[in-house]
């Protein structure tokens, strides 16, 4: 599918914006490409202003990063991102389910499934962009019930870089989408009666599979970049072909 093609000239800069995500999660953008107005306009064949509409909508999503007198470029993951989106994502997580504990009813429940089982449709289809935006959808939910506010948003601040995570942990498992019951312990005791029990989950859950992503993001890092990560982590550098 070419997700940078002329687009019908409806609803533009959501459509721009739906393009280059897609583009971005897919890997066709690679981390650190340089994005340029004309480039982007003569693809979509649209006018600069809902260009520029899309465009800020993804640096505030963290897809894209505007540098001073650089331009505008495809987010990046350094090892440093991954631990840190990590420790973060585990204690936005618990917290959220402290907050939200006694108001999961059945309107909860019924959302809950229901957002687990859209994420097993797009992973049973191969659909490895709408797997990666039905997983965000369903860990959401908890966040949604909290009705913190504050909360809500550190939760939107990292959803970008959290969806170029989750693309670079597909491409190092080599498969699109999650595994098919990665979730599955996660929402039975997002559903049950004990608190500890999710905390613990949800500190697994977001260690599986780091290993073999830190892996794959180092092996395609500079190489100044990954011998720096590499002493950082206590390994040696592999030899370059």
């Amino acid at each position: 599918m070419n997700t940078l093609a002329p687009l019908p000239r409806a609803t533009f800069r959501e459509q721009i914006a739906t393009a280059l995500r897609e583009a971005i999660l897919a890997g066709s953008l690679a981390p650190g490409s340089v994005l340029t107005e004309t480039m982007l306009a003569t693809r979509f064949d649209v006018s600069r202003a809902p260009l520029r509409e899309a465009i800020t909508r993804l640096i505030e999503e963290g897809l894209l990063v505007s540098i001073p007198y650089t331009g505008t470029r495809v987010a990046d993951l350094t090892i440093d991102d991954l631990e840190e989106i990590r420790s973060m994502r585990v204690t936005l997580e618990r917290f959220a389910f402290e907050v939200a504990w006694s108001k999961r009813d059945a309107a909860f429940r019924h959302e809950l499934l229901a957002r687990h089982a859209r994420l097993t449709r797009t992973i049973d289809a191969g659909d490895d962009a709408g797997s990666i935006q039905a997983e965000l959808e369903l860990h959401s939910l908890i966040y949604e019930t909290s009705g913190h506010r504050l909360l809500q948003q550190a939760w939107r601040s990292l959803r970008g870089r959290l969806q170029l995570y989750w693309a670079a942990h597909h491409r190092a498992h080599g498969k699109r989408g999650p595994r098919r019951d990665a979730h599955d312990d996660y929402v039975t005791l997002a559903l049950g009666d004990d608190l500890a029990a999710i905390h613990a989950e949800i500190d697994s859950h977001m260690k599986r599979g780091a290993e073999r992503t830190r892996s794959f993001l180092t092996g395609h890092l500079p190489l100044g970049t990954r011998q720096r990560a590499l002493h950082h982590e206590g390994g040696t550098p592999a030899e370059e072909s």
